[in-house]
């Protein structure tokens, strides 16, 4: 079975040694995914902006691989504070919608103080 590797071009995969994204067999699991644009490596400070960032870096990475926002089946959520959820949810909820895969949001902490949320998701080909 092949395995195919997705990069963002984001130094943080090169520094920590990790794909943006990894396809084997039927299967897309994309890494933990927080609201950089990685264009211009700036964070905005708003976690609805930051959210909309990390949802559309992780839709170039399914595309990139094959696959779309349609094929996820289960996604998780990470925000550092507990009042982000709203707004978060606001912006996956136009996201995933229709499609309803599984979902989990915890509140922890995020390695950089500017990360607000951080998403991850796992989609399969059915």
């Amino acid at each position: 079975m092949t395995r195919k590797l997705i990069s963002t071009g984001s130094p943080f995969e090169r520094a920590a040694g990790y794909s943006r994204a990894v396809v084997q067999g039927p299967w897309c699991f994309v890494a933990g995914t927080t609201g950089y644009d990685y264009t211009t490596m700036s964070m905005p400070d708003d976690v609805a902006e930051q959210a909309e960032n990390a949802m559309g870096t992780i839709a170039r990475a399914l595309a990139e691989a094959g696959f779309s926002l349609q094929d996820v089946v289960r996604v998780h959520y990470h925000v550092t504070d507990a009042a982000f959820a709203d707004a978060v949810f606001l912006v996956v909820g136009a996201k995933f919608r229709d499609i309803r895969p599984a979902a989990t949001m915890t509140v922890c902490g995020l390695i950089r103080l500017e990360m607000k949320v951080e998403i991850e998701v796992t989609a399969l080909k059915a």
